[in-house]
C-alpha cells in the first residue's frame, strides 16, 4: 500500500476487480495457462497482478517491457528467467546452454554453450527451445510479462512459441494496452495450444460506486461532500490511477480533503503527469489537421457535433471528416452517442487545452461564443465560459448571470450559487448590481445542500459599502440561515438573524421570517421562555398580515415549534394550513410546514401522525426540487424508522445519506444519532461512541437539543449495558442539565428511565424519585405520548427499586403497552424485559415475557438486548429460547444461523472473541466455536479475511 509522508496514496484494498481476480486466480491455478490482461494506462493492471501475487504459492518470474528501451531482443523474458536462481539444478537439457551468455545470473548453473549453427533462424529456434526446456526443468512457475505493447518482436515471438508448446507447469500472464499495441499482440493467427487454460480480461474503468469505495479506502474517512464521488468519477472517468492522483492532489498539508473546498478543488484539479504525457504523445502523432480538430474539441470542453467542431477549428467539411477519423484512430477523441465527439474524461481534455498557445485559445473561444450564441436552447454556462476566455468581460457577466438564473429556475441551486459567487464581488458592480446578486446568492445557497463556502463571501459583501441598507438586512438574514446549519455557527447565526430583524423591521415580511426562526426552540440551549417571546411576536404578525404567502411562511415554523413543545392547542390551528398553495413560494412554505410537523410529532411520540405529515411533505419536496428540505425530511424519516422498528437496511441507508449530507449539520447530527442508537442496540461500542460523538452532545449551545437529548440517552444505555454505572450517571446528568437550562422536559422522555436506573444503581434512590416527580410535573398536560409512556416506565423502575417488585412489573408492563401503541417496539421490548426481570426476582415465572422480548429484539436486530434476555433466563435456571429462524426454517446448512450472523457482524468490526462474548453474553469457548463455523461456511482462512468483507 503506497504512502507519501505517512499518508495513504493508494487503496489498501482491491476495488472493483474481484471478479477479474477470481478469473485470473482460477486460470493460473490450472497450468498450462495463458491470461491476457488488457487495459489502458492507469486502469489497474499492475495492481490486479500485485493482488494475485500476494496470495499465490507458485514461484513468480517477472519481466517488464520498457517504453524507451535500448535494443535488447527477448529482454523481458530474459529478465524474468534471471530470477530462477537456485531453482536451476544439474541434469538440464544441453540445449539450455544456449542461454549461458544471456543469463549471467545463473550462467554457472547452465550446461556449456553449444557450438554456433551459422544459421540465424536455427540459432533463434534453439534459443526458444532452450527457454522452454529451462522452464520445464524449473517446475511450477508463474511467468508475468508486463506492458507487452512496448515489447520487441522477438519477445512476442518467444511468448507465442511458449504458449504453442507450453511447459506443463507454466502459467503465463501478459498485460498490455490495446491502443498502444501497433498490431496483433502475439500474431494475427495466434491460438493457444489445446489443453491450455486461457482467459482474456479487459479491465474497465470503475463506476461511481467503485470510485466512492476507492476514495473512502484512500482517505480513510467518509467522503467530504455530497456528490464528491460522482464528480470525481466525471473528472477521472473512473481510471484508478487518475483517481489516486486526484485524491493526492486534493489533500492539504495535513493530508485531509476539506469539505468547503472539495468541489472547487475538483473543478481546478491539475492533470496528473502520467495522463499529461500520454495525451501529449498521442497528440504529437497526429497530422496538423487532426491536431486542430482535437484542440477545437478541447476548447469547446463538451462533446460536440462535427459541424460545430469544423466552425470552431476553421476547417471545411471535407477536412474535418478526415481529421476526425485520424483523431479517433489515435484514441485521442472518442465518438459518443448523438454523433458527437469528445474526450474520454475532462482531465484528458484539459491536458490538450494546456498545449494551446494563448492567442490561439482566445480565437477559438471567440468562434465558439459566436456560434453558441445562436444555438437553441442557449447553453448559458458554455457561453459564459467562452466569453470570459475570449476576453469579453461584459459578455461574460451577462451570460454568467443568465446561466445562474437558469440553473436556479431548474432547481440546480448548487450551480446557481457557484455562478453568483463568481459575480458578486466584482469591482465594477454598481449598487443595484450587488444588491441583486447578493440577494440571489443568499437565497440559492439557503435552498441548496451543497455547502460551498458562501458564508465568507456573504460576510465580505456585508462589509462592502456598495451594498444598500435595504439589501443589507436580507443578505444578513440569509447569512444567518446558512450559519445555523454549519458546525460551530449556531450562536453566530442567531446573532446575525437578530440583527437582521432590526435592519429589516419586524413588521416586514423578511423581518417576520427572521423572528420565526428565532422562535424555533430546537436550536441550542436558549431558554424556552425566550423562544416563546419570539413566538408571541410572530403570532401577532400572523393574525395581522393578510398576505397568504407570508402567513403560510410563518405558520410553517410556528406550528412545528408549538407541536415540538407539546402544545395541546396546536391541533385546531393545523386546519389553517391549506391543502395546496397557489404560488411557487407558497408551495415551498407548505412543504416546509408538512416536514416540520412530521419532525415535531416524531419527537413527541406521535409516530403515526408524524407519517401523515412527513410522507406527503417529502413527496412535495421531491416534486418541487427542494434539496435542503428533502435532506432534512429524509433524516427525520430515518429517525422515525428507528422508533417504529423499520431497522432493516436502516444503517446502510443512514450511512449513505450521511456521506451525501455530512456538511448539513441538522441532517448529519440526526443521521449520526440513528447510527449510534443502532450500534448501541447491537453492542458495537466503538462505532456507537463515534456516531454519538458526532451529534453535538459536547457542545449543546451549538447543537439541536432534541437530538442531543436522545444521544445522551443512548450514551447512558450503552454504559448501563456494560455495568459502568458511574459513567452512565455522568452522561445522564449531562443530558438533564441541558434540559433544565432549556426548559422542555418532554425531550428527555427517552433519557428519563435510563437516568433513573443510573441513579438507582449508584445508590441515589431519593434523587431518582425527585427526578421522576419533576419530569411528571413538567410534562403533565403536554401533548407528548412518548413522555407519558416514560412516566409509566419510571414509576415501574422506582417501585421495583423500593422492593415492590410485582407492582413495578405491572407498571412496566403498562409502559410496554403504551410504547407499543405509539408504536415504539424497541422501547416496548425493553420495558417488557425489565418487567420480566422484576417478576423473576420476585420468584414468579416470566419465561413467556422474556421469550417475547427476545423475539422482538431479534426481529429488530437488537443483538445485545436479545442476548441479555437469554442471559436472564439462564441465570434463573430456565431454558433459553432459541433465536427464531429468520428464513422460516431451523436447519441452516451452509447458511449462517442468526447467532452466527451476529458473530460474523462483530468479526467484521474487528472484535476479539472476548469482546464478542461480552456483547452476546456467551462464553469465549462458545464464541470460538461460532467463529470456526462462520469461517468454514464463508470459505475463509482466517478472521482477518472477514474484516474486509461487507458486513
Amino acid at each position: 500500500m503506497a504512502r507519501d509522508n505517512g499518508l495513504r496514496t493508494s487503496s489498501p484494498v482491491l476495488v472493483g476487480r474481484h471478479r477479474e481476480l477470481g478469473i485470473l486466480a482460477e486460470a493460473v491455478a490450472r497450468p498450462p495457462a495463458l491470461v491476457l490482461v488488457e487495459g489502458e494506462a492507469g486502469i489497474g493492471k499492475t495492481r490486479l497482478l500485485r493482488e494475485l501475487l500476494t496470495g499465490i504459492g507458485t514461484p513468480v518470474l517477472l519481466g517488464h517491457c520498457q517504453p524507451l528501451r535500448e535494443p535488447f531482443p527477448y529482454g523481458p523474458v530474459l529478465e524474468a528467467l534471471g530470477g530462477l536462481g537456485n531453482r536451476v539444478g544439474p541434469g538440464l537439457n544441453p540445449v539450455t546452454g544456449a542461454l549461458r551468455p544471456l543469463l549471467p545470473e545463473i550462467a554457472h548453473r547452465l550446461p556449456a554453450q553449444p557450438e554456433p549453427l551459422g544459421d540465424p533462424a536455427g540459432e533463434r529456434h534453439r534459443l526458444f527451445r532452450a527457454v522452454r526446456e529451462l522452464l520445464v526443468a524449473a517446475g511450477p512457475a508463474l511467468l508475468v510479462v508486463e506492458d507487452l505493447h512496448w515489447g520487441d518482436d522477438g519477445s512476442r515471438d518467444l511468448l507465442r512459441f511458449l504458449v504453442a508448446s507450453p511447459p506443463p507447469e507454466l502459467a503465463l500472464v501478459v498485460t498490455y494496452r490495446r491502443e498502444d499495441l501497433g498490431g496483433a499482440l502475439l500474431g494475427s493467427a495466434f491460438r493457444p495450444a489445446h489443453g491450455v487454460s486461457a482467459a482474456m480480461l479487459r479491465l474497465a474503468p470503475l463506476d461511481v460506486a467503485g470510485v466512492h469505495e476507492m476514495s473512502r479506502a484512500i482517505l480513510g474517512t467518509p467522503l467530504p461532500a455530497a456528490g464528491f464521488a460522482a464528480r470525481l468519477h466525471e473528472r477521472t472517468a473512473g481510471i484508478p490511477f487518475v483517481v489516486e492522483e486526484a485524491l493526492h492532489a486534493l489533500r492539504d498539508h495535513a493530508g485531509e480533503v476539506r469539505t468547503a473546498t472539495a468541489r472547487r478543488l475538483l473543478d481546478h484539479l491539475r492533470v496528473p503527469v502520467l495522463l499529461r504525457e500520454a495525451t501529449t504523445e498521442r497528440l504529437a502523432a497526429l497530422d496538423p489537421l487532426a491536431a486542430r480538430i482535437v484542440r477545437a474539441a478541447a476548447v469547446l470542453g463538451v462533446p460536440a457535433e462535427e459541424d460545430l467542431l469544423a466552425t470552431v477549428a476553421g476547417m471545411t467539411t471535407g477536412e474535418v471528416g478526415a481529421a476526425l477519423v485520424q483523431a479517433l484512430a489515435g484514441v485521442v477523441l472518442h465518438e459518443l452517442p448523438g454523433r458527437r465527439y469528445g474526450f474520454r474524461h475532462s482531465l484528458a481534455q484539459e491536458a490538450v487545452y494546456d498545449t494551446i498557445p494563448g492567442p490561439d485559445r482566445r480565437l477559438l473561444h471567440a468562434r465558439a461564443a459566436t456560434e453558441l450564441a445562436v444555438a437553441e436552447p442557449t447553453p448559458w454556462v458554455q457561453l459564459a465560459r467562452h466569453s470570459r476566455e475570449a476576453g469579453d468581460r461584459a459578455g461574460w457577466r451577462r451570460h454568467c448571470e443568465a446561466a445562474a438564473d437558469h440553473a436556479a429556475a431548474v432547481g440546480e441551486a448548487g450551480l446557481a450559487t457557484d455562478l453568483y459567487q463568481q459575480l458578486v464581488e466584482l469591482p465594477e458592480l454598481s449598487t443595484p448590481d450587488i444588491d441583486r446578486l447578493a440577494g440571489k446568492l443568499g437565497a440559492n445557497a439557503v435552498r441548496g445542500v451543497e455547502q460551498l463556502d458562501v458564508s465568507a463571501v456573504l460576510r465580505r459583501v456585508l462589509d462592502d459599502p456598495r451594498l444598500s441598507p435595504a439589501a443589507r438586512g436580507a443578505t444578513r438574514l440569509n447569512l444567518g440561515f446558512l450559519l445555523v446549519r454549519q458546525a460551530g455557527g449556531l450562536t453566530e447565526g442567531h446573532q446575525d438573524i437578530a440583527m437582521a430583524v432590526a435592519e429589516l423591521g419586524e413588521h416586514s415580511a423578511l423581518g417576520a421570517k427572521a423572528m420565526s426562526v428565532l422562535a424555533q426552540p430546537f436550536r441550542g440551549t436558549t431558554p424556552l421562555r425566550e423562544n416563546l417571546r419570539w413566538m408571541a411576536r410572530v403570532q401577532e404578525v400572523i393574525e395581522a398580515d393578510p398576505d397568504p404567502d407570508l402567513t403560510l411562511n410563518l405558520l410553517a415554523n410556528q406550528l412545528g415549534s408549538r407541536a415540538l413543545i407539546g402544545d395541546p392547542g396546536v391541533h385546531p390551528d393545523l386546519d389553517r394550513l391549506p391543502r395546496q398553495a397557489a404560488t411557487e413560494a407558497g408551495r415551498q412554505h407548505l412543504t416546509r410546514a408538512y416536514c416540520n410537523l412530521g419532525d415535531s410529532f416524531a419527537t413527541t411520540g406521535h409516530y403515526r401522525r408524524a407519517r401523515t405529515w412527513l410522507d406527503p411533505g417529502l413527496q412535495l419536496a421531491l416534486d418541487g426540487n427542494m434539496p435542503f428540505i428533502v435532506s432534512v425530511a429524509r433524516a427525520t424519516a430515518a429517525r422515525l424508522d428507528f422508533c417504529t422498528g423499520g431497522w432493516d437496511g436502516l444503517a446502510d441507508r443512514c450511512a449513505r445519506q450521511l456521506e451525501d449530507y455530512r456538511d448539513l449539520r441538522p441532517v448529519a447530527t440526526e443521521l449520526s444519532l440513528v447510527l449510534g442508537q443502532l450500534a448501541v442496540a447491537r453492542g458495537e461500542w466503538p462505532e456507537a461512541e463515534a456516531h454519538l460523538g458526532a451529534t453535538g452532545l459536547d457542545a449543546p449551545e451549538d447543537s439541536f437539543t432534541p437530538v442531543i437529548m436522545t444521544a445522551a440517552a443512548a450514551y447512558t444505555q450503552m454504559q448501563l449495558s456494560r455495568a459502568e454505572y458511574e459513567g452512565a450517571l455522568a452522561h445522564a446528568e449531562q443530558g438533564l442539565s441541558i434540559v433544565r437550562r432549556k426548559g422542555v422536559w418532554l425531550w428527555a422522555a427517552e433519557l428519563l428511565p435510563l437516568a433513573l436506573v443510573a441513579r438507582i444503581h449508584t445508590g441515589q434512590l431519593p434523587a431518582a424519585a425527585e427526578l421522576l416527580a419533576t419530569f411528571t410535573a413538567e410534562t403533565t398536560g403536554k401533548d407528548a405520548p412518548l413522555a407519558a409512556a416514560a412516566v409509566l416506565a419510571g414509576q415501574g423502575l422506582l417501585l421495583g427499586a423500593r422492593g415492590r417488585l410485582l407492582a413495578g412489573a405491572e407498571a412496566l408492563t403498562a409502559a410496554a403497552t403504551a410504547y407499543a401503541g405509539l408504536p415504539h417496539p424497541y422501547l416496548a421490548a425493553q420495558a417488557r424485559q425489565e418487567a420480566a426481570r422484576l417478576r423473576l426476582t420476585a420468584g414468579e415465572t416470566a419465561v413467556d415475557e422474556l421469550t417475547e422480548a427476545a423475539a422482538a429484539f431479534d426481529r429488530l436486530g437488537a443483538t445485545r438486548d436479545a442476548a441479555s434476555c437469554r442471559r436472564h433466563l439462564r441465570e434463573h435456571g430456565l431454558t433459553a429460547p432459541a433465536a427464531p429462524a429468520r428464513r422460516g426454517r431451523r436447519g441452516y446448512g451452509p447458511e449462517l444461523s442468526p447467532r452466527e450472523r451476529d458473530v460474523a457482524r462483530l468479526l467484521t468490526h474487528g472484535r476479539t472473541n472476548r469482546e464478542i462474548a461480552e456483547v452476546l453474553f456467551l462464553s469465549p469457548r462458545t464464541v470460538e466455536q461460532h467463529v470456526a463455523k462462520v469461517l468454514r461456511k464463508l470459505g475463509l482462512a482466517s478472521r482477518t479475511d472477514l474484516v474486509d468483507l461487507p458486513s
